[in-house]
Order: structure tokens, then sequence, then C-alpha cells
């Protein structure tokens, strides 16, 4: 059981994590003698890197039980690709509650709970922040896909390097706004979770709950749509907290700009600014180009900002009084 930050209102959480086949770790492959079954080990697959992370097998549709701060809630059942994503009905204080995954299924009577956190937003706040990941605050150029594959499968995470200022950026945003949710929404694979997760960590970005996408084809294509991902996720954020205004910040090496002017245009009471990290002359190459977006970013009446870097993001909305 690999979970993930999970995020809700007081009246549910959204629980989010993956069901692996993992060997156990005495070298045998499961218990009771049995060959063909697996423990999972949480520290295996956090210690895994590069293209290993793609190597893992997902368990489909297996049974799992939740608990909430230790009590019991619901059993639920992964997808096809062995992915955890219930949203479950239960009354919780705002602030952090911590999730527990326990596979439930015949061959997991050796199985331990694995913890991972939940924030519940307060009924009472009004701000939050959606953040791009890659180009954005971790620089990879994964647009292309033979830098993807390079960038995904060999580069090891720590060769990946932060855009300066944007951890300080994101954390007076939040000390302005004490209890906003956090949520990065990438392209990305469940599969490197784990690594950027080690990456917020490390960089000082604030805790928040990462929405990637299942990694693989679909029933009628080779490669998801990293764009209906990003469009599906904005659209579900905006109905499960309609009082919310997000501060949306992308890049302008994919498709960033014209996902959250749509986005803003559909919805410009739940969009309190947009920023837009601009690549470099040499990251904007990699990236396949620049978005032609901007040129109707006005169309919606929402404020937008640009800038390389954190520091010149954060002059610009101390100028629109944001910060």
């Amino acid at each position: 059981m690999i979970p993930y930050i999970g995020y809700g209102s007081t009246e549910w959480v959204r629980v989010l994590g993956r069901v692996l086949y993992m060997p156990s770790s005495n070298g045998t492959s499961g218990t009771d003698q049995d060959d063909t079954s697996f423990q999972p080990v949480v520290a295996q697959v956090s210690r895994v890197r590069g293209w290993r992370s793609f190597m893992s097998v997902h368990v489909p549709y297996y049974p799992v039980r939740v608990l909430i701060d230790g009590h019991p809630v619901t059993e639920v059942a992964s997808d096809r690709g062995g992915v955890i994503d219930h949203v479950i009905p239960v009354k919780l204080a705002p602030g952090w509650h911590t999730i527990s995954l326990q596979a439930s299924g015949a061959r997991s009577e050796h199985s331990v709970e694995a913890h991972s956190p939940v924030y519940v937003v307060d009924p009472e706040a009004n701000f939050g922040l959606i953040s791009d990941v890659d180009d954005t605050i971790l620089n990879t150029a994964l647009p292309k896909p033979m830098v993807a594959a390079w960038n995904s499968f060999v580069v090891d995470e720590h060769a990946r390097t932060s855009t300066p200022g944007m951890p300080v950026l994101y954390d007076h945003l939040l000390a302005k706004h004490p209890g906003a949710p956090v949520i990065y929404l990438s392209t990305g694979a469940w599969n490197v979770a784990p690594a950027l997760t080690r990456f917020l960590e490390r960089n000082l970005y604030p805790i928040g709950s990462l929405l990637l996408t299942d990694w693989g084809p679909t029933t009628d294509r080779w490669f998801r749509s990293g764009k209906e991902h990003k469009t599906r996720e904005l659209a579900r954020l905006a109905r499960e907290f309609p009082h919310m205004k997000w501060v949306l910040v992308g890049d302008d090496g994919q498709h960033d700009e014209e996902l959250y002017q749509r986005f803003a245009t559909a919805h410009p009471e739940n969009v309190v600014a947009v920023m837009i990290r601009q690549l470099s002359v040499g990251q904007a190459v990699l990236a396949g180009g620049r978005s032609k977006a901007r040129l109707h970013r006005s169309v919606s009446g929402v404020p937008w900002v640009y800038g390389p870097d954190g520091a010149t993001l954060h002059k610009e909305l101390r100028a629109l009084g944001i910060l």
C-alpha cells in the first residue's frame, strides 16, 4: 500500500494511493510459502529512482481498508491501474489528519498499515494555491518526448533543480493566508510521486496534495492526455470548493496558459490571479516553443503576472496587492 497526501472538507476526504506487488524484505516472495504472493513494502518503493519506478507491478481491483486517525471507516478497491482514488464521507475537524491504508485481500494477513497525511480545508478558508510542477517549480523540460523519457527514466532526481525563489514565494503566500490548501497538479505519473515528494521536501516547498495521472496506454490511445487530466482536476476542484479563490501557477512552455485561461474564463469567481513562470530561451526550445495564450489572457478579467523566477513574480503580486 502506497498512500499519497489527500485533501478534503469537513464532510468528506479524497483518499489517494496505489496498490503494488513488492518482494518481501526477507528475500522470499510472500507468505505461507506461496511463491505467487508478495508483501508490499512502502520503504522499498520510496527508495526507487529513475526508470525503476516505472517497473513496479500494480494490483488492479484489490480491496483496501481505510482508517482515519486510527479508526476504520470503510473499504474501497483499487482501479485497473492499481490506483486508489475515492471520496469518503466523514466528518472531520479542519487541519491535518492521518489516513491509513491496509490491504484486505486473502493474502494480506501479514501486511502493515501505510500512513499518509490528509488536509481538511476549513470551511472559512477562501484562498488556495494550485501549482504545476515540471518547468514551473522543477526544471526538467518535460514536453519533448525524448527529453521527457530521459528525465523520467535516466536522470537522478538530485540532478533536477528548483526554480529560484519559488519556495519563498509559496511560503509568503501561505503566511498571508494561513490554512490555505496547496495542490500540486502535474501531468506526471503516479510512479514518480515518491521522487516528487522528496524533491518538494528537499527544496522546502509547502506540503500539499499531488494530483498525478496513471502511466501507460488507455483503451483508445497509447499515451494519456495531460491536458485532459489538468482540465478535469481543475473543474473538479471548482465543484468541490465553490467558495475558494485559487492562485494558479504554471509556465509558458506547455499548455498551462491555455488551460488556466479557459478555467479563469469559466470560473472567474474562483481565481484570484494566474502566475506564469517564463522559461529561458533554452528551456523554451526544449519545451517546443512558447504558448500563444498570453495574447488572450485579459478576457476573464483575472490578473496575470509573468516572471522568470519567484522573486519577480513576488514583486508582481505585491504590486497587485495580493502579497
